[in-house]
């Protein structure tokens, strides 16, 4: 009878570490992705930051979550996301220094650039004004965007549902056995 209480205690124990171990992968899936996915239904757009044009303000591998706006209200002092340079698919992050509504063109300047931007910045290149920034977000956001890093969050929320089932089927098992 003792063993036979003991062995139902390890697979009672087994079923809450497989339990508890798949609830974690799938809230590591839900944490990963919430930040990056659902200002996206609030109008937000997410850009990683590459460059320290924007430092100390904004880090290298942070994240801006940019907004769309009307270009005649931004205003100086704005960090705003544009398409800049010759280069039309260049996503860049500068704060404006002036609107020029007559020309409809904003000069931009990174924050830790001795100057302005060479060119200023046609309102059609203007994607949005930055709301927040949030450090290191920008190393997970391929997480989400990538095909690579969407296989492996499959992958672990696929894994996190077979531990919990698992962890069902052990915990059903050792009360059966009962």
């Amino acid at each position: 009878m003792g063993d036979q209480l003991k062995k139902k205690e390890k697979h009672f124990e087994l079923s809450s570490i497989c339990s508890g171990f798949g609830l974690i992968l799938l809230l590591l899936v839900v944490a990963l992705c919430l930040p990056l996915t659902v200002p996206r239904l609030l109008g937000y757009e997410l850009y990683a930051i590459v460059s320290g044009s924007m430092e100390p303000a904004i880090s290298v591998g942070s994240v801006v979550y940019a907004k769309r706006i009307n270009p005649q209200e931004i205003e100086a002092g704005d960090v705003i996301v544009f398409y800049g340079g010759h280069d039309s698919s260049a996503v860049i992050t500068h704060r404006a220094v002036e609107n020029h509504k007559e020309e409809q063109e904003l000069l931009t300047k990174g924050d830790a650039n001795a100057g302005n931007d060479m060119l200023p910045i046609a309102y059609n290149n203007v994607i949005g004004r930055v709301g927040l920034s949030v450090p290191i977000l920008g190393i997970l956001l391929p997480l989400v965007t990538e095909t690579s890093g969407k296989l492996y969050l499959v992958g672990i929320l696929g894994a996190g549902v077979l531990f919990r089932i698992l962890g069902s089927r052990l915990r059903d098992g050792s009360e059966s056995e009962g």
